[in-house]
């Protein structure tokens, strides 16, 4: 079952040797001497890329499918995004948009908008990172509202901010060392099929996840009448690429209408395309009143965007929230010419490539018995190791195969408690995929036979 499969052959430079080499080992100890510990995983060091490949400063040559964590959509270097961006930087690159108006940030947001659900009727703040989408959601939410509490869940990355981290409940590690967090938070089950929680039986574990909610919390501790919102991940990113259980997001909102709370989508690692479709919420037919997008939506730019209906965008009094480099003319720039590639292709090829690799991930099931789940959605995929004995999270296991598959010229990322993560570029050709399967094939293997 853990037999290494033949070595296809990808050309001389199929798998790296001698990693990290001279002139990265040289840069890490550099990097050491003068930047904060960020908790780098492997010892990568960048040079140049192109698409799905990346070489490093040694001449190493990688298959990319992390896409810095998920925000390549457009793959590294794309022609239309750098002669934009080029074009862009000739003319300006910023003039605060909370102050002045520029036909860049217009024009993003009118994308933004068309591609939203109805094409119509949202408007756009644009900020630079997942993180503040975030917080201007949360305050958004509660000012419209006039409630202070917020409802996530076990398991979210919502970030690292003060407001974003009372939100986030992925790894203590997040949170050690700095409460007291934001007052008003509460956290609810997130209905995972793989690993139903309260041990529910998985058939129900919808039902048992929103009953908590209404039975549990709304009884005890969270009066509904003081919720102002309900902040979901369509799938959910740092805390294991979990797809909910069918109907979880529609109890949500039909929850969320009867209490008269926001339902926000925190859509920055799931948004833009990654699933198959422009947001992660549409697979499960509902529309949140709230998007917070990232990631993605830059293509390789920090930018960030809450996404709200008009109606209560219209809310806010100026000053009421506010972003120097929110609007900034290079990445909106960038972002309308990456958010027309999304439309016209990268969204169809995330859906077609995306079954291909799940399909040949699916196959290492009878293969590996330490391969317990693969779920995932378009070019959001997750491979979660278990220890065979106890079915139990190899948190272990996975750390070695994400090490290993760097050392066989793949780079991967984990999330949750023992998951390999496929968040590749959306540019994957279905031969990329084939070759991105290949080498964490022989990473698992080599790693179970040690």
């Amino acid at each position: 079952m853990t037999t290494l499969p033949e070595i296809p052959s990808y050309g001389s430079d199929y798998m790296p040797t001698d990693v990290p080499g001279p002139k990265a080992r040289a840069l890490v100890e550099r990097d050491g001497h003068v930047l904060a510990p960020m908790g780098r995983v492997y010892p990568l060091v960048i040079d140049h890329a192109a698409g799905c490949e990346v070489w490093d400063v040694d001449g190493h040559r990688y298959l990319d499918v992390n896409a810095g964590i998920a925000v390549l959509a457009a793959g590294h270097c794309h022609p239309r995004l750098v002669r934009v961006g080029q074009e862009q930087l000739a003319r300006f690159t910023h003039m605060a948009g909370t102050d002045f108006y520029n036909e860049p940030m217009v024009k993003a947001a009118e994308k933004l908008v068309a591609l939203m659900p109805g094409g119509a009727g949202w408007q756009v703040f644009f900020c630079n990172s997942g993180t503040e989408a975030i917080e201007a959601s949360v305050k958004l939410a509660r000012y419209v509202t006039g409630r202070q509490n917020v409802i996530a869940f076990y398991g979210a990355f919502h970030g690292r901010s003060y407001g974003s981290l009372s939100l986030t409940a992925s790894k203590p590690r997040q949170r050690r060392g700095f409460f007291p967090l934001l007052p008003g938070t509460f956290h609810a089950f997130y209905a995972n099929p793989y690993r139903p929680p309260l041990g529910s039986d998985p058939a129900r574990v919808t039902e048992t996840c929103l009953a908590f909610i209404e039975q549990t919390l709304f009884t005890t501790t969270c009066p509904p009448e003081e919720v102002a919102a309900i902040v979901v991940e369509p799938i959910q990113g740092e805390g294991g690429y979990v797809v909910p259980a069918p109907g979880f997001l529609a109890g949500l909102r039909a929850l969320c209408d009867r209490h008269g709370i926001m339902l926000i989508c925190d859509e920055v690692q799931s948004g833009v395309g990654r699933t198959g479709k422009m947001w992660g919420f549409e697979h499960e037919g509902i529309v949140p009143d709230i998007v917070a997008s990232a990631k993605g939506l830059g293509g390789g730019l920090p930018i960030g965007a809450m996404i709200a209906r008009r109606e209560l965008a219209q809310r806010w009094q100026p000053g009421s929230h506010g972003n120097t480099y929110g609007g900034n003319g290079l990445t909106c720039a960038v972002t309308h010419e990456l958010l027309c590639l999304v439309e016209e292709e990268l969204m169809a090829n995330a859906a077609r490539v995306g079954a291909r690799l799940k399909a040949r991930l699916d196959d290492l099931l009878p293969r590996f018995a330490q391969v317990g789940c693969v779920r995932g959605r378009g070019l959001m995929i997750g491979v979660e190791l278990i220890d065979p004995s106890s079915g139990a999270p190899d948190h272990d296991l996975a750390e070695a195969v994400m090490a290993e598959c760097f050392r066989k010229g793949l780079l991967v990322l984990t999330c949750g408690a023992s998951t390999i993560r496929f968040c590749p570029p959306l540019t994957l050709t279905a031969e990329q995929a084939d070759e991105a399967v290949e080498r964490f094939t022989l990473a698992l293997a080599a790693c179970v036979a040690a």
